[in-house]
């Protein structure tokens, strides 16, 4: 929101001066403002986190906090999981099926990168770090059978659900995220662990991952069945190709 107003061509309309007491206490707020400025963006993050979880009219999502993100969620609330009871299943066409614990996580080689996020409604947050374990990791590890093409990814919120090609799920820069802005995810950013597609629009990249299912066929994901493009490279419609960002 553009908060600049027209500089007063004429004194008159300026109004009423402004006394030198009240200018010093301004001046005061804001040098509070600028030392507290992390405090009050990590309180209004948590209010609108918390705010969204109990919306069921999804308007909050329209408010952005000081990050620049928005809360988006399709159910009027997401159960909370923390480092006892977090699971991340791995079935399907696959001949190692597993179950990963939030530690089991932890414990793999964790990839870093920072990639700008741009979510299909226009707004974008530029430079954004990610950190977690690469999807390709864990697919290797569950022996992916011939007969897979597409990885289908369920979340503990009851409703979501994405999907992506084999070939795409495999890419380096798509990750099973752990951290985002060098902090660990928390519930309103999609913790403890969400997927992370970086060359797509932001709706691939699912909050409150619990599910990652081998199939055989793309499975349209909670979004694409109401419209939205299977395949979200960010930029598709101005000729962008899947080159990695």
């Amino acid at each position: 929101m553009n908060t600049e107003q027209p500089t007063p061509s004429d004194p008159e309309e300026s109004g009423t001066p402004v006394g030198r007491r009240l200018m010093l206490g301004m001046l005061g707020l804001g040098a509070l403002g600028v030392a507290t400025a992390p405090t009050l963006q990590s309180g209004l993050e948590s209010f609108l986190g918390g705010a969204a979880d109990k919306d069921p009219t999804g308007l909050t999502g329209l408010l952005p906090n000081g990050g620049g993100f928005r809360y988006y969620s399709v159910t009027s609330s997401v159960p909370h999981k923390n480092e006892d009871n977090y699971r991340l299943k791995i079935d399907g066409l696959v001949d190692h099926p597993a179950t990963y614990t939030l530690a089991d996580l932890r414990a793999l080689p964790q990839t870093r990168m920072v990639r700008d996020v741009q979510c299909v409604t226009g707004w974008r947050v530029p430079d954004t770090p990610f950190e977690g374990v690469r999807l390709s990791q864990l697919l290797d590890a569950a022996g992916v059978r011939s007969s897979a093409g597409a990885v289908r990814f369920t979340c503990f919120d009851g409703a979501y659900s994405e999907s992506l090609t084999l070939a795409q799920a495999r890419r380096a820069d798509v990750l099973v995220a752990l951290r985002m802005q060098d902090k660990d995810l928390n519930h309103s950013h999609g913790g403890p662990v969400r997927l992370y597609v970086a060359p797509m629009y932001f709706y691939k990249s699912a909050k409150w991952l619990s599910g990652i299912t081998l199939t055989s066929d793309v499975r349209p994901g909670y979004w694409e069945d109401r419209g939205y493009d299977v395949d979200a490279w960010v930029g598709r419609s101005n000729g962008r190709d899947d080159d990695a960002t």
